[in-house]
C-alpha cells in the first residue's frame, strides 16, 4: 500500500464529551471530507471524556461504525481508554485503541494537517 503524502492527510483529535461537539462538528467533518475527498487519508482520534461518551451512546457508537465502514481511521489513546476501563469495548466497535503521544507528534513532524473538537 503506498503511503499518502503527508500534504493530503488530516488528522482529528475529538475529545469533548458534549454529543453536540461529535455530531455536528467533529464525525461531520471527518467523514464527509473522506467521502468528498477533501482529503484522501482522514483519522479520528478519540482522546480524553469522548472515550467514554464513544461507549455510552448508541447513535455515536453507530456513526463511528459508519466511518470506519467509509474508510475514515479511528484511532483512540489507550491511556485515557484505560483510565476509564473502555479499551475491549473501544477494540470491539473496531477502533484502533494505542498510546497516543508518539503517534501524534509524528503525524504533527510529518505534515499531517489537525484539527482539535
Amino acid at each position: 500500500m503506498q503511503e499518502v503524502a503527508a500534504m493530503d492527510s488530516m488528522f482529528i483529535i475529538w475529545s469533548s464529551a458534549d454529543p453536540e461537539v461529535a455530531h455536528n462538528l467533529a464525525f461531520m467533518y471527518a467523514h464527509n471530507s473522506l467521502r468528498n475527498g477533501w482529503w484522501e487519508r482522514v483519522r479520528l482520534v478519540i482522546w480524553g471524556p469522548s472515550a467514554r461518551l464513544a461507549c455510552e451512546d448508541p447513535a455515536i457508537r453507530e456513526t463511528i461504525k459508519a466511518m470506519l465502514r467509509d474508510g475514515v481511521e479511528v484511532w483512540a489513546c489507550r491511556a485515557c481508554a484505560d483510565n476509564y476501563g473502555l479499551a475491549a469495548e473501544l477494540e470491539a466497535m473496531g477502533v484502533d485503541v494505542r498510546y497516543m503521544g508518539e503517534p501524534v507528534t509524528h503525524m504533527l513532524r510529518a505534515g499531517w494537517r489537525q484539527l482539535t473538537f
